[in-house]
This record gives structure tokens, sequence and C-alpha cells, in this order.
């Protein structure tokens, strides 16, 4: 299974509290509002946290300085097991520069009331609010042929 991150970056407080998603212009996840992240590269012994930081320069142009991590989550795809992958997920406030479109992703800043579920992968849904509210998890999720979860597992992060 491959290893992945995501990266939920966050600014302001309260109800003005925003959190950071990007349209995603090409391979997998096309055209669904996603944080920043990307494969973990095995080959030089990158660790979750640098990929996370490496992505997040890469795909929305910013400079992460710290990463918490706040969930593992295993996404399974049993109609085409190469996309099942173990993704870190971290949270960050800390961070420098203006998020800027690349040839990947289309950066834009969300309240945390308006956050476009319906956009989003379907697994958001059920874990992001979660996050929102200051759990760490751990889980698993299987999606079927169109994307939607058929099957999950959630549990409070030790």
């Amino acid at each position: 299974m491959r290893e992945a991150t995501l990266l939920l970056l966050f600014r302001g407080k309260g109800a003005e509290k925003e959190l950071l998603l990007a349209m995603k212009k090409r391979g997998f996840g096309l055209d669904k509002w996603n944080g920043p992240g990307g494969k973990v590269d095995m080959e030089i012994g990158e660790l979750p946290e640098e990929c996370v930081v490496r992505e997040a320069k890469e795909e929305v142009g910013l400079d992460v300085q710290e990463v918490e991590l706040v969930g593992t989550f295993d996404f399974i795809f049993p109609h085409d097991r190469t996309k099942d992958f173990h993704c870190y997920l971290y949270t960050s406030e800390t961070f420098t520069g203006e998020a800027t479109e690349s040839e990947e992703m289309r950066p834009q800043w969300f309240k945390v009331s308006e956050i476009p579920y319906d956009q989003m992968w379907d697994d958001d849904k059920i874990w992001l609010p979660l996050i929102l509210q200051g759990k760490r998890l751990v889980g698993s999720f299987e999606f079927n042929e169109a994307g939607n979860v058929t099957k999950h597992n959630l549990n409070d992060r030790p």
C-alpha cells in the first residue's frame, strides 16, 4: 500500500477561521477540492512530515514550518487496488507566503462554516467535521467505482 500525506492549513480564529483547499486540476482526484499532499518518496527515505511540507510548497506555494499529525487513514479501492493508500493527515497554522496556483492545484480559502463538501471526496464529510472539533482519528474508508464510501471504520487516535 502506497504512503501519502494530506495537509489541512488554517488561518484566522473563531467565526473567521478559514481552511485552504485546492481544486485538483489533473490526475487522481481531478475536479475535487482537497488539501495539498501527495505520495511519500520512499526511494529517498522521505518521511511523511517532510513529504507534506514539500507538497505544500509544490502545489500551493506555501512554506509550512510546523505540522501536527492528527490522523491516519487507509483508503481502499477494491475495484482497483493500485489506488489503495495509507494517508497521514496533518494540520498547520504556521506557514509563510501566499497561496498560489500551480499546474496541479488552484487554491482557495474557505470559511470553516462554508466548506464545499459536495465537491470533495465522499469520505471528507465523515472525518473532516471531527478533525475540526479537535479530534485525532485513525480509520479506513472503502470506495466503489463512483468514488462513494461503501464502508468505513473510524476511531479516536490514541
